[in-house]
């Protein structure tokens, strides 16, 4: 399929994998416990990172389906051992098995099951699945975005007296602190989530500090680029995928006419 171009590739792919990511979060949710610990196994990474057996079924589910789909495909996921073969790839898979699984493990509903698809260091397919509550998000590059199938565009909020913000509190108080009237609402712990609430108009500005991982944002980042916004870091670089080191540094997600003047604001 390299020969596909990117539009026929992700038309051909999107059905599948819209279903890998509801089985996916069918998968999950057999251990998830609303408003209680997981009935799943948890242990530790290094970092203190939590990983759970739930995760560990997911990815290994993921990885199988979706390497199937298209085999050609390097595969980078936040819960398999990296394989540098991805780099000498045109197409590679970035999944994030469960995005949130902090969220996931103490019963909370702020997770999700990320997958993306990246040509060449950019996404062209996004898929994001939120379980609790049942929330598809969905984009193809230059084909706009969905949720739940429906079409999703950026609210146009310029006329809020008050911006929405969430992230890690030294960045929203950095902002805050250049006079922007904002509520910080409590940090979502899904990176991914984050992301698409400001495509879907929960948030007005979503901020990641450095270290986030390409699984963490790849899908999130064309869902929200394709229903108008825009995720850049400090410069107002849009991020890069597929390199050999995965990482960002900070990041700022928000529509496209609050953008520039946020990047602003954190640069000032």
């Amino acid at each position: 399929m390299l020969s596909s171009s990117p539009t026929a590739l992700v038309a051909s792919l999107m059905p599948d994998v819209r279903e890998a990511a509801r089985q996916a979060g069918a998968m999950a949710m057999e251990r998830f416990r609303e408003g209680a610990q997981t009935a799943a196994q948890v242990w530790y990474k290094p970092g203190n990172s939590p990983v759970t057996e739930a995760d560990i079924a997911v990815d290994t589910f993921l990885k199988e389906r979706l390497t199937g789909l298209l085999p050609e495909a390097g595969w980078l996921s936040e819960e398999t051992a990296d394989d540098p073969s991805r780099l000498s790839r045109s197409l590679v898979w970035v999944v994030d098995p469960i995005d949130g699984t902090r969220a996931f493990a103490a019963g909370r509903s702020e997770w999700c099951v990320s997958i993306a698809l990246v040509r060449d260091g950019k996404p062209i397919l996004g898929t994001i699945h939120a379980p609790v509550p049942d929330r598809l998000y969905e984009a193809s590059l230059a084909g706009g975005a969905l949720l739940n199938g429906r079409t999703l565009r950026v609210p146009d909020g310029q006329d809020r007296s008050r911006l929405l913000i969430s992230g890690p509190k030294p960045l929203m108080d950095r902002y805050a602190g250049r006079g922007a009237e904002v509520e910080c609402l409590p940090k979502i712990p899904s990176l991914a989530l984050r992301i698409v609430r400001v495509a879907d108009g929960t948030l007005d500005l979503g901020f990641a500090s450095a270290n986030s991982h390409d699984w963490d944002i790849a899908a999130a980042h064309l869902i929200l680029r394709e229903a108008g916004g825009a995720l850049t870091d400090l410069t107002g670089t849009e991020p890069g995928y597929n390199r050999s080191h995965p990482t960002h540094g900070d990041l700022v997600a928000a529509a496209a006419w609050l953008h520039p003047r946020a990047i602003r604001a954190m640069r000032g």
